[in-house]
């Protein structure tokens, strides 16, 4: 057995999935609305996910209350994202049903944590809470399948709410996308795939749509932060410009194939760009590795030794075997081999493509396909 396929192996087998926003929210919703309806709350509550897996969630807190336009029902779900580095992790995730007005079929409000949309391009209208399509359905098939059950209304007004999302939304895409004051409640399958890239990818995709949806000539995906801010100090560009691409310049790339901007500026350091030179689209180490024997045949032109080159346990090895001209002749090589890689996963796009090389010390290194002259 080859060495990635133990490691396929151990994440199918050992890692814990877990339950998304839209699926918590969801099953805050079904136990709210069975206390509207009984007079009780469930201690536990069961949710089929779109993907058909089935979520059994504990009921973490309830409450009842009366307002002016009636009474109103809350129970609320601790998230568990498994064993997936998600944010929201722990967070709880509150729904509040009452009944709606005749006729007015559900709505959705957002509470305490759950951001606004105030930019276009998202999957949901400007103005509106942060809460996706799907959540949105899950909810109302929740709704229409417990009202059939228990001969209850389906005109509620619900409010989803996340103590603390306004702080956690910091550590999100959210501020660059242009949902502000919390968190978005998210989920297409209704399950978290430990250390998923899809959900990282799903970002890319709708920060790509915002900058569209806004007209935005020129768009800078970077690896870190580091290459990033590089690129802040040399384009005028806005937070909704800043494309978080990290590994993923695949995703972000065949994204842009199908829906593309006129000017993309591609920034990352040294070893991922000898990756995507050499034809990689993720640049994990777990999925790409450099080819250290097609390095040394690429920098032998620039004096380099090829032997020592081929033999080097790293690219930081390698730029310490010669001076800064022939580093960053090797670096300026390396930025256009990934900048024909960019071009072949477009397929003839009408998008102008740059890749600029950044060094750990936030130093140009190398750049391909320059949009800016003098800078």
């Amino acid at each position: 057995m080859t060495r990635p396929a133990t490691r396929k192996k151990t994440l199918e087998t050992t890692l814990r999935f877990g339950w998304t926003t839209g699926t918590c929210a969801t099953a805050a919703v079904n136990a709210a609305y069975t206390a509207m309806m009984t007079g009780q709350f469930p201690d536990r509550v069961t949710i089929v996910t779109p993907s058909g897996k089935n979520a059994d969630l504990a009921v973490s807190e309830t409450s009842i209350g009366e307002a002016v336009d009636g009474a109103w029902f809350r129970a609320g779900i601790i998230k568990d994202a498994g064993d997936d580095p998600d944010v929201t992790h722990g967070a709880m995730i509150r729904a509040t049903v009452r009944r709606g007005g005749a006729g007015g079929g559900i709505s959705f409000h957002g509470g305490e944590g759950v951001g606004v949309i105030t930019k276009p391009g998202l999957p949901v209208p400007v103005g509106e809470p942060a809460i996706n399509p799907v959540p949105r359905q899950m909810m109302r098939d929740a709704v229409a399948e417990l009202a059939e059950a228990l001969k209850g209304p389906q005109d509620v007004e619900i409010e989803i709410s996340v103590p603390g999302g306004a702080a956690i939304a910091l550590k999100t895409w959210n501020p660059r996308l242009g949902i502000e004051g919390g968190i978005s409640i998210l989920g297409t399958t209704g399950v978290v795939r430990p250390f998923s890239c899809s959900a990282w990818i799903a970002s890319i995709h709708r920060g790509i749509d915002v900058a569209r949806a806004n007209d935005l000539p020129h768009v800078m995906g970077s690896t870190g932060a580091t290459s990033e801010g590089w690129g802040r100090e040399r384009y005028d560009l806005p937070d909704i410009a800043l494309i978080d691409m990290g590994d993923f310049v695949g995703g972000m790339l065949k994204y842009m194939r199908r829906h593309p901007v006129p000017n993309l500026s591609i920034l990352g350091g040294f070893a991922k760009m000898v990756k995507m030179a050499q034809g990689a689209s993720d640049l994990h180490s777990a999925r790409s590795q450099v080819d250290f024997a097609a390095l040394a045949d690429m920098a032998a032109p620039f004096g380099f030794d090829p032997a020592r080159v081929a033999g080097a346990n790293s690219v930081l090895e390698v730029s310490g075997m010669a001076d800064a001209m022939q580093c960053g002749q090797l670096a300026d090589a390396v930025a256009a081999a990934a900048r024909d890689t960019a071009l072949a996963l477009l397929r003839g796009a009408p998008t102008e493509v740059e890749v600029v090389i950044v060094g750990r010390d936030g130093a140009l290194l190398g750049r391909a396909g320059s949009l800016l002259t003098g800078n």
